[in-house]
């Protein structure tokens, strides 16, 4: 493998000036619907995220979210109801679609590429692969090996900016659960999302990660990245989240700022009455 030398950490990863706070809608979906078996898994859920800000996906266990994320990705195809990134009706896009468009997740549970480096974990996740086209491969043999060098440079800075470069050769498999978790936010950023959807970053990682993982969501939305995640450590929501949505049932039940769901009856009666002392609902 070639030796990629110690970068310095770039004030920006996403590339290009930071996105400006406005009311304007970088996703939303109007009415979504999706059942399995005769079950409902989301009975008619509706809300938008703002573009530029933090937005928190919140409810009890069974309630949706990852459903409702699944669906807003391109995972998962709703029964009826609509999805827009922006002003794009996307409903009927698949989730690669979607990517070319902006929006990156991360799941639940860490996917990371086990059989591979934590170096090359990021490269395969990087926007511009030249070297995918066989025209460049034989006709243009430069630019593939400009692109190349650019996107390990780029991999290098990121790995160093989330703490991970010294593991840049460590198998992706053999890290810790919190480690992983970095992992798949750091290949996330190396795609360049312009909307990222993240599901439970905190989950099954320690107080100190959790505090540098709020810490790069932040720093996600002050570089123009607008975020949405499914949390259920509802400290967190606080400290970093603009905009709160909150699910029961399949159905929006609120939407607002935490401190203002905190004093919302149907909210507290339907999830915050077990949790209004910040405790991570289980």
């Amino acid at each position: 493998m070639t030796e990629t030398p110690r970068p310095t950490p770039a004030p920006s990863l996403t590339g290009g000036p930071a996105i400006v706070e406005t009311d304007r809608s970088a996703l939303a979906c109007v009415d979504i619907h999706k059942s399995f078996g005769g079950a409902k898994a989301v009975d008619g859920a509706s809300f938008a995220v703002p573009e530029g800000k933090i937005t928190a996906l919140i409810g009890p266990n069974g309630a949706g979210k990852t459903t409702v994320v699944n669906i807003l990705s391109g995972a998962m195809t709703s029964d009826s109801g609509v999805v827009t990134i922006g002003d794009q009706d996307v409903t009927r896009l698949p989730s690669y679609k979607r990517a070319r468009l902006g929006l990156i997740r991360t799941f639940q549970l860490s996917r990371e590429l086990g059989g591979l480096t934590v170096f090359e974990n990021l490269l395969v996740a990087a926007k511009v692969q030249a070297g995918e086209s066989l025209t460049n491969i034989y006709f243009r043999p430069g630019l593939v090996k400009r692109v190349e060098a650019e996107n390990r440079e780029r991999a290098a800075e990121i790995l160093e900016q989330y703490g991970l470069y010294e593991l840049r050769d460590n198998w992706a498999r053999e890290l810790s659960g919190g480690q992983k978790r970095l992992l798949e936010i750091a290949r996330a950023v190396m795609a360049e999302p312009q909307l990222l959807l993240l599901d439970e970053p905190m989950a099954g990682v320690n107080p100190v990660l959790i505090d540098r993982i709020g810490e790069h969501i932040f720093d996600l939305k002050t570089a123009g990245v607008t975020v949405l995640m499914v949390e259920h450590n509802l400290n967190v929501v606080e400290k970093i989240c603009d905009h709160v949505i909150v699910l029961a049932e399949g159905r929006t039940l609120a939407t607002g700022q935490m401190s203002e769901l905190r004093d919302n009856k149907d909210v507290v009666r339907a999830y915050l009455g077990g949790v209004l002392d910040g405790r991570v609902d289980s």
